[in-house]
């Protein structure tokens, strides 16, 4: 019941066109910045989502021709959805490993995004049958892990520069709301993991001005430990320690692949469960339909329907 109950919230998902690679020249930028969009088949004025991706151990799931599972779904609900390949995929590496800002490219994966904002006029032109059917006004964002991380700069946290000590902003305010899976978490005496010293920067943002409203999305079962020994808690900070508005979905028995979300049968997956990814897809939706037209009861109808009863998939919180 709970999923007719969800598939009535979201409307009936329709064919999606996916095309890919659109190439944006970006000046200074090492190589094209390449992005897929994929769309639904049908409809106008619509909102979109982009999507930033991990660092995962795949080589070509970190880039745009991951998270299909999410993508798909985001478009076939109505939203076009645009996903870069951001300087630290593995399909780039032989590139750009020489390149200023390497190996995080922190600075460039949030400028990838506003790149694609600048020039989704353009975007509109090249993909076949989108033309004039965005909103350019109703813009969401997504991140999963490394994402996350992106994801939270872009919604407003501050980030301290290693280089330079200096406090940095990247804020993008065209994006309305964001949400952030799997995403890191705080720096600091916790930060204290095996990988912390390789990767110091995901331990330098500050979250305390990440006011733009978002959903963050975590495993009670995605132990951080190589970051931090504060345990799964820990992916849960970007909620803990912003301001409202937030909102706090906690997966059962999910890992940091959310059930498979980077791809379809991924072998990398630990917690491989495809009724998990449903659920991110179909709450993750609903709560960025909700943000960006008001009044819609999508995210209410949903949560409800899949985290009460007797096999709930999470928990739901809000601040």
């Amino acid at each position: 019941m709970s999923t007719a109950i969800t598939a009535d919230a979201l409307g009936t998902a329709v064919p999606v066109l996916s095309f890919s690679p659109v190439v944006l020249s970006v000046a200074g930028r090492p190589v094209d910045l390449q992005v897929r969009v994929s769309a639904p088949a049908t409809g106008t004025g619509l909102p979109v989502i982009l999507l930033s991706h991990g660092h995962g151990p795949s080589n070509n799931l970190s880039s745009l021709n991951g998270y299909a599972p999410l993508a798909d779904f985001w478009a076939a609900h109505g939203f076009v959805v645009v996903q870069p390949t951001h300087l630290t995929s593995r399909t780039l590496t032989h590139l750009v490993s020489d390149a200023p800002g390497a190996p995080d490219f922190w600075r460039s994966r949030a400028e990838d995004m506003s790149h694609v904002l600048d020039r989704l006029d353009h975007i509109e032109k090249v993909v076949p049958q989108l033309a004039g059917r965005i909103d350019p006004t109703k813009v969401a964002l997504a991140g999963h892990s490394l994402g996350g991380f992106t994801a939270a700069l872009l919604l407003g946290a501050g980030l301290t520069d290693p280089d330079t000590g200096n406090l940095v902003h990247l804020v993008e305010p065209r994006i309305k709301a964001g949400v952030l899976l799997a995403p890191p978490g705080r720096g600091g005496d916790v930060f204290n993991g095996p990988m912390a010293a390789q990767w110091p920067i995901i331990g330098a943002v500050d979250f305390s001005t990440m006011t733009a409203p978002a959903l963050v999305v975590t495993g009670d079962k995605d132990d951080p430990r190589h970051f931090t020994d504060m345990g799964p808690d820990w992916h849960a900070d970007p909620y803990t320690l912003a301001p409202g508005p937030k909102t706090l979905l906690t997966l059962f028995d999910a890992e940091h692949g959310l059930g498979g979300i980077a791809g379809y049968d991924a072998a990398e997956t630990t917690d491989e469960s495809p009724e998990r990814v449903d659920a991110v897809a179909r709450l993750t939706a609903a709560y960025l339909r909700t943000q960006l037209h008001p009044g819609d009861n999508a995210w209410q109808t949903t949560y409800e329907a899949l985290t009460t009863g007797p096999d709930p998939a999470g928990r739901v919180e809000s601040k």
